[in-house]
């Protein structure tokens, strides 16, 4: 499958749009990026959490730099032959991520069946 940065931000958003209120509203200072794959060039994983988990802080204030949520695009797009694969695997790539900016370990998510 193949799509410019530009057309697969623009499923990434798509996708982020259809997420729900109570999910999207509770992540303060958190920002969401594309990037081509991760700094290792592989093609195994789909997304990151790069911060620090709202159950693990002490404090967050003024001045902190934001938690992002990276959604890699030559993974997805390695994987996925069609669309809706893509919308899909999206779609499940950023609600694992932003549950991990919420505190849910990966165990917790294979559990509930988003991992």
């Amino acid at each position: 499958m193949q799509l410019s940065p530009e057309e697969f931000e623009a499923v990434v958003v798509d996708e982020l749009d259809l997420l729900p209120d109570e999910m999207i509203d509770g992540l303060d200072n958190v920002v969401f990026v594309v990037e081509d794959r991760p700094e290792d060039g592989s093609l195994d994983l789909l997304g990151l959490y790069d911060g620090l988990a709202l159950t693990e802080r002490d404090r967050y204030g003024m001045g902190e730099l934001p938690d992002r949520i990276i959604v890699y695009r030559e993974p997805h797009l390695a994987q996925c032959e069609t669309m809706e694969q893509l919308r899909d695997e999206i779609h499940t790539t950023l609600v694992h991520e932003i549950a991990h900016f919420y505190g849910i370990d990966d165990e917790r998510l294979h559990e509930l069946g988003w991992a």
